[in-house]
């Protein structure tokens, strides 16, 4: 890995909720992490609610956007970083999966997950189990649970 590729990082493919977008920045300025947007965003990265969610964090909040999937890709692979994305159709539970310093926890959009292209790039595909019969975790939620897995792990 390279020098440059220290720390965990949350990307966001093709966001569509801004209110998730928000507090997941919010959520990685709190905790010290650098948030990758891969665009197009289904919403305007100014909207009210991006910033209402992040609320004043959004200015402390380290932002990296990629203007598209190959474009991230092609970043993360001179940095040397693990792409590893959250999915509910992973069968890995998150909990079983060694994380390490560097790696980029990759999140699809709401509306519509990650599509094959993100799923055949990733370095690993993880799910977050649930019991509930529900279909899956708001983003947001999801988010903030792999990251405190990830970096309880990495130190």
């Amino acid at each position: 890995m390279n020098q440059h590729a220290a720390g965990i990082r949350i990307a966001l493919f093709q966001p569509d909720i801004p209110g998730n977008t928000g507090a997941i920045l919010r959520l990685a300025a709190c905790l010290g992490l650098v948030v990758d947007i891969i665009e197009p965003a289904g919403f305007d990265m100014s909207d009210r609610a991006l910033r209402r969610a992040g609320m004043d964090y959004i200015e402390i909040a380290a932002l990296a956007r990629h203007p598209s999937w190959e474009a991230f890709e092609a970043w993360r692979q001179e940095e040397g970083r693990r792409a590893i994305l959250f999915s509910t159709k992973a069968e890995r539970a998150y909990t079983d999966f060694s994380f390490a310093d560097g790696d980029i926890l990759l999140f699809g959009r709401e509306s519509a997950g990650a599509p094959d292209f993100v799923h055949d790039a990733a370095d690993a595909r993880l799910l977050i189990p649930m019991k509930g019969g529900g279909r899956s975790l708001n983003l947001a939620l999801a988010a903030a649970m792999a990251a405190g897995e990830a970096l309880r792990q990495s130190g």
